[in-house]
């Protein structure tokens, strides 16, 4: 019984081994039978480009779809909201926005802190994408009523 579970496991560990070497196999090689001045053929066509979302504004190496860096952003945002530094919480919030769109609570906290900096229409939109992801939220009235307020103030300062 001993022996299985040992072949069990050692199989399980040269499992990616085995799968990378099959895969280095069935890549196409590059022929050394070109004499060296020759110009190398073209690559093959690839498919058309898709356009890319102009929406992320992640680097490279960050994939678009992260959750825990969501979490992460909302609680740096939040020190950063304590601190005073509203600019950098609102560039959290945005990032949380980002590594996990579907999320509301991140545009809550984003609405916030541009309501603090003074950005009422953006605010506005926050607290709307917060309202349209979650309906139903407990504070929904309140935030509700920021809207309203906020929605006053920027009819009032185009009249003004």
């Amino acid at each position: 019984m001993r022996s299985k579970a040992t072949i069990f496991l050692l199989a399980a560990a040269l499992l990616p081994f085995v799968a990378s070497q099959a895969r280095a196999q069935d890549a196409p090689k590059e022929s050394s039978s070109k004499p060296a001045g020759e110009p190398a053929a073209p690559p093959p066509k690839s498919p058309p480009k898709q356009k890319k979302d102009s929406a992320t504004q992640n680097a490279p190496d960050q994939p678009t779809w992260d959750p825990l860096r969501a979490e992460k952003d909302l609680e740096v945002g939040q020190f950063y909201m304590k601190k005073g530094d509203v600019d950098a919480a609102i560039d959290r919030f945005q990032d949380a926005t980002t590594a996990k769109p579907g999320y509301a609570v991140p545009f809550r906290y984003l609405g916030e802190a541009q309501e603090k900096k003074g950005l009422k229409k953006q605010a506005i939109k926050s607290y709307q994408r917060y309202l349209d992801l979650y309906p139903h939220a407990e504070d929904g009235d309140k935030v509700r009523k920021k809207i309203e307020k906020l929605y006053k103030e920027v009819e009032k300062e185009k009249k003004g």
